[in-house]
C-alpha cells in the first residue's frame, strides 16, 4: 500500500490517499477532486484549471502522467 497526497497528484490539499497500484491511487485522486468540483472549493478549482491547460497538449499530459506512475512505483 503506497500513500500520495492530493497535491502530489496536481490537486491543492494534503488529503493522502492509499492504493496498491497508480490506477487505484489517480481513480482515488479523481474522486476527490470532484467532490471538490462539487463544492466548488476555489483552491482545487484553480488546481483543475491547470490540469485543464495541461490536457490540451496530449504530449504535455502523456509526461506529466508517467512523471506521477514514476513518482508511486517509487514509493
Amino acid at each position: 500500500m503506497k500513500t500520495m497526497t492530493c497535491k502530489q497528484l496536481g490537486g491543492a490539499c494534503e488529503l493522502e490517499f492509499q492504493a496498491s497500484t497508480f490506477e487505484e491511487m489517480a481513480e482515488l485522486s479523481k474522486k476527490h477532486g470532484m467532490e471538490m468540483f462539487q463544492k466548488n472549493d476555489q483552491a482545487h478549482m484553480e488546481a483543475m484549471n491547470k490540469m485543464r491547460e495541461l490536457m490540451s497538449s496530449p504530449d504535455a499530459m502523456s509526461k506529466w502522467f508517467e512523471d506521477k506512475r514514476r513518482e508511486f512505483e517509487s514509493l
